[in-house]
């Protein structure tokens, strides 16, 4: 046997309005064995705010217990400039602000993480250099798993349906083939899904597909995660 690859699937928008498209898909992931990870903004366009939305912090909540993986996604995608996402061109002290804000609301909700992917997957220079300051260890990137505790960064590519990827059925289709070309490789299949695509059966089916590929070719489900230095662990 060789080495098997990774499979690793995320979310992001989640939201109450987008809460019952995610949950009916995890129910598909989990009769997979596959974990999610949730990519979570305590903010999002049209006056969204996590914070009063219970129904979602206790879902998220939940979900966390069973094995998946919070991960913060932005700040506030409502007070973004058109066309550019949230965390892409900021300077680090103003992403500094943002980090701390949203690390702050989660805190408070009790969905506290170390682990960070931006909207759209980009990060400036100094959003890269704020991370760590704010205690993050974990930067899940368009190319890239970048360990900021280590500075190591694993090469791979996510591969997404909505948030800045497109929806097309011919692009779903690419998604399904490259997502199992990485897997025949052994390689880490990262894919995405924004939530208000799932409702659709062609996006939510596509994904399905891929997970199965990934599946089929032995890739092994895992969430984001911070692996802790050895002797750390064993002392703690």
């Amino acid at each position: 046997m060789g080495v098997a690859g990774q499979l690793i699937v995320s979310i992001s928008q989640i939201s109450e309005r987008t809460l019952a498209d995610v949950e009916s898909f995890c129910a598909e992931l989990d009769a997979r064995g596959v974990p999610v990870s949730l990519l979570v903004a305590p903010r999002l366009k049209g006056g969204y705010r996590l914070d009063s939305d219970a129904p979602t912090v206790e879902w998220l909540t939940q979900r966390r217990r069973g094995g998946d993986a919070i991960v913060l996604h932005g700040y506030d995608e409502a007070a973004t400039k058109k066309r550019r996402s949230e965390f892409a061109t900021l300077p680090a002290h103003e992403a500094n602000l943002r980090l701390m804000g949203a690390d702050r609301v989660l805190e408070h909700l009790g969905l506290r993480t170390r682990l960070f992917a931006a909207p759209r997957w980009t990060v400036s220079q100094g959003t890269e250099k704020a991370l760590p300051r704010n205690g993050f260890r974990l930067l899940a990137g368009l190319t890239g798993i970048t360990d900021l505790v280590r500075q190591t960064t694993v090469r791979t590519r996510v591969l997404g349906v909505g948030e800045g990827f497109l929806t097309e059925p011919w692009w779903c289709r690419t998604l399904v083939l490259s997502a199992e070309r990485t897997a025949r490789r052994a390689g880490i299949v990262r894919i995405a899904v924004a939530a208000r695509q799932l409702r659709r059966s062609g996006p939510r089916q596509a994904m399905l597909d891929a997970v199965d590929l990934a599946l089929m070719h032995q890739c092994t489900p895992v969430v984001y995660h911070w692996r802790p230095y050895p002797a750390l662990s064993d002392a703690a």
